[in-house]
């Protein structure tokens, strides 16, 4: 889709620092100008050229229904005759916080914040208090949201701009942040024989996705647990993403691993700004009022997002979309891997329920090193070729695919001849 002079973006480029309000939006990473949706519907987009497009994105998570959902919809209606904010608890915060807790393994007790950077940040600060330790582990390409001492290599938007460490982030903000390789166990070991005592908490996303989706090795999570525990380290386990995605309780639901503390976001808020983090009773009662932790925001627990939430969680009860959701994510992988193959382009199409990636490589993707060694140049036709021809994937090749409830097998099918067209072209 090129652009005018006259284009929303262009105009959009005099009052907004590079066009938008989130990085990997610009295109940056694929070139070209990037559209405006006017609305959406299911898993369509509908731009503000009349152009109607198979969305991958999924508003980048949260849209596991497909958007413009009408139960999340009218529930949100209901919510908005009410008000829009009270500044006191209200009726849907505790009906939410206890779907959390019955959902997810690790979490006893919850705290609603308004962003997934928020909530992990949130999260890091206790674990901080509760340890009385300075020091955290991250992982290469794992992005937890855009505080200062978690910009250190991070993935997605900043991958995608070439600045992975930001400017604005100080040293000392970042010099407690330790950066190992994902996947590396024995890195993983020196870190804690070199920092004995002082690390407070490991923070990875379970399943990488803000690099491309990056699995874990099978043993990896249960290894890495044991050794944060035998050093007196807390696990907080990223589920921003993955939560209420791959499994109503998330990774940890899937592979039967409980961390200490979970960060999530994005679905629980049925497409409106949320965020929250739980864990152990002991842990969480650090927090103010109680404890001396301080963590507050005036949004927290906003009665439309937790309406809209609420809606999303109780959906997700009702239909049980995972299986469905994991065989139209492999349908859509078979087909790209034959048609891939046909053409001669090793790639890699790693996938979990509902996600997948793609990376242009003859190797297994198991770490940051090994996503920046992919021919990520090849995404670039791949890109353009499928919007052209009506399917949009996520604009850069550091991102994970969404597959909503509301695609269906027409859709998928649809999206595999389109693949199959463009990947012929590359």
């Amino acid at each position: 889709m090129k652009g005018s002079q006259n284009s929303p973006f262009q105009r959009a480029l005099k009052s907004i620092p590079g066009g938008v309000n989130s990085p990997v939006r610009a295109f940056g990473s694929i070139g070209g100008e990037p559209f405006f949706t006017e609305r959406a519907q299911g898993h369509k987009l509908i731009t503000t050229d009349g152009k109607t497009l198979i969305d991958y994105v999924g508003t980048w998570g949260p849209a596991i229904h497909g958007h413009n959902h009408p139960e999340i919809k009218s529930a949100i209606a209901e919510a908005l005759e009410k008000g829009t904010s009270f500044g006191t608890p209200n009726t849907y915060e505790v009906p939410m916080a206890e779907q959390v807790i019955a959902a997810v393994p690790s979490v006893q007790k919850v705290r609603m914040v308004n962003s997934g950077t928020e909530a992990t940040m949130s999260a890091l600060r206790l674990a901080r208090g509760f340890t009385q330790r300075e020091k955290i582990i991250k992982f290469e390409g794992c992005y937890h949201g855009h505080s200062d001492a978690l910009l250190v290599k991070a993935g997605s938007g900043a991958l995608t701009h070439g600045n992975p460490d930001s400017a604005g982030v100080t040293q000392q903000a970042a010099s407690d942040t330790i950066l190992l390789p994902f996947n590396d166990l024995n890195a993983v070991n020196q870190a804690f024989e070199q920092n004995p005592r002082q690390i407070a908490a490991v923070i990875l996303e379970p399943f990488p996705a803000n690099m491309g989706l990056v699995l874990p090795d099978e043993d990896f999570l249960t290894n890495l647990q044991k050794i944060a525990h035998e050093n007196g380290t807390l696990i907080l386990f990223d589920e921003v993403m993955t939560g209420f995605r791959v499994a109503f309780g998330g990774v940890q639901e899937l592979l039967g691993i409980t961390p200490d503390l979970t960060a999530m976001g994005k679905i629980i808020g049925g497409g409106l700004p949320v965020g929250a983090f739980g864990g152990r009773t002991e842990i969480m009662d650090f927090l103010a009022p109680i404890g001396p932790v301080y963590q507050a925001g005036t949004l927290s627990g906003n009665p439309l997002a937790m309406a809209a939430g609420l809606k999303a969680l109780e959906l997700l009860v009702q239909h049980d979309p995972y299986d469905r959701l994991n065989e139209l994510t492999l349908k859509l992988r078979s087909a790209m891997l034959e048609s891939f193959s046909a053409k001669g382009i090793p790639v890699q199409i790693p996938t979990a329920p509902s996600m997948l990636s793609i990376f242009f490589s003859e190797n297994p993707v198991r770490s940051f090193s090994d996503v920046m060694s992919s021919r990520k140049e090849l995404f670039k036709p791949l890109f353009h070729g499928c919007l052209e021809k009506g399917v949009f994937l996520p604009p850069s090749p550091f991102e994970a695919w969404f597959i909503s409830c509301s695609h269906d097998e027409t859709a998928i099918d649809q999206t595999c001849e389109i693949m199959s067209e463009v990947i012929k072209t590359i």
